[in-house]
């Protein structure tokens, strides 16, 4: 085991928790490496969560995460851990202890979280492919930020066993690729199940979700729905949520403190971490969070998940931009960041709420800077997501 990738400029492996492994025999990602977010245990090493203190007061694993030990006997090789943000709980990429990322794809602006280290390592072609996991947007966010495919499965489709957990309600195990195959292929392996060429009959345009996003990052996107309408048909214009998406905000922002807190509130109390800025905000806020509000934000939550599956059948994608806007500035004054944090977590919110998959297209740009376009999908249909995407991706 050494304590430093060869090749990384980026800052995007750990060197605290460094563990490279070779595929355990030869399969379907044969030829392909990959890096793990220090959120899965490796056997035999400690999982560093983006955390000094949560390294500092827990043991090595006794076994390896099954999302990693799937890649390796798959034939993919662990090239390393990947920085995340601490406790997963950002959006950012930028770590207080271990600092931030580098995204090759839009010099001096943040790689995103908290998946940082995953899509940075990606973008930057350190590796094929990265897990990362989605709790309340850190695929997704990071995907658009560094113009790479990212993947939120439908929940609980991959086991999280072995993953240090933010709050299980949300929590996914995602992945980062720079092509659709690749992503295809790691889909193909996680899911069990093999690529799925069909095509939604129905495109919905998810003018609310647009509407947030405003006008810029819209025409931003537009070239991108345009190839997507040439090749699903025609979209339907819908409003996603009734009540509007900012009260949508406040159910999955009351409903994820709640279970960060529950998760990890005895730890915060008894270890006394030094949290960095934001996330220290952040985890007080979540230890006020009353059961009863908790528990009414849980019966909007299933009222909204009921309203997307009626919306999507099992026939329908809805297109909405992934964030809205590309990716702040590193260091930018924190209170413009918060602002950018909730307006991005509501359109985030959506397939979280709704335990559904999203997939971020890498196919915007806004003055030179990558804007995904996102596809959220019913219950379970991943693999067409993925299929679309590479469907798109040979027509270019």
């Amino acid at each position: 085991m050494n304590d430093a990738i060869p090749n990384d400029a980026l800052g995007a492996f750990c060197r605290h928790t460094h563990v490279a492994l070779a595929a355990t025999r030869a399969g379907d990602l044969s030829g392909l490496t990959f890096g793990a977010k220090d959120i899965y245990d490796i056997a035999g090493c400690k999982t560093g969560f983006g955390s000094p203190d949560w390294l500092r007061t827990h043991a090595a694993a006794s076994h390896t995460a099954p999302v990693v030990q799937q890649l390796l006997d798959a034939g993919a090789d662990l090239v390393g851990k990947t920085q995340t943000d601490e406790l997963t709980f950002s959006l950012n990429g930028e770590n207080a202890h271990y600092g931030t990322p580098i995204n090759v794809n839009a010099p001096g602006r943040i790689p995103g979280g908290s998946s940082s280290g995953s899509a940075a390592a990606v973008a930057g072609e350190l590796v094929d492919f990265a897990l990362g996991s989605d709790t309340g947007g850190s695929v997704r966010a990071p995907a658009s930020f560094c113009g790479i495919y990212g993947l939120r499965p439908t929940h609980g489709r991959i086991s999280l066993e072995g993953a240090c957990p933010l709050a299980r309600g949300f929590d996914t195990a995602g992945w980062f690729a720079r092509g659709a195959d690749v992503m295809e292929r790691v889909g193909a392996v996680l899911l069990a199940e093999s690529p799925d060429a069909s095509i939604p009959k129905r495109l919905l345009f998810a003018e609310d979700a647009f509407e947030l996003g405003g006008a810029t990052a819209t025409a931003a996107l537009q070239p991108a729905l345009e190839r997507l309408t040439g090749a699903l048909g025609k979209p339907q214009r819908v409003c996603v949520s009734p009540e509007g998406l900012r009260q949508w905000l406040e159910v999955f922002r009351t409903l994820q403190g709640y279970e960060v807190w529950a998760e990890h509130g005895a730890w915060v109390q008894e270890a006394k971490p030094e949290l960095g800025p934001g996330i220290r905000q952040r985890v007080q806020w979540a230890s006020t969070i009353a059961t009863a509000d908790a528990d009414a934000a849980r019966t909007q939550r299933e009222e909204i998940a009921q309203r997307m599956i009626a919306l999507l059948r099992d026939d329908t994608v809805v297109a909405l931009p992934t964030v809205p806007d590309i990716a702040p500035l590193r260091n930018a004054d924190p209170h413009a960041t918060e602002d950018f944090r909730a307006r991005a977590l509501t359109l985030l919110c959506i397939a979280g709420l709704a335990r559904l998959p999203q997939l971020n297209l890498p196919l915007g740009k806004l003055n030179g800077y990558p804007i995904g376009l996102s596809l959220i999908g019913p219950r379970d249909s991943d693999m067409m997501l993925l299929g679309i995407a590479r469907m798109l991706a040979s027509a270019l």
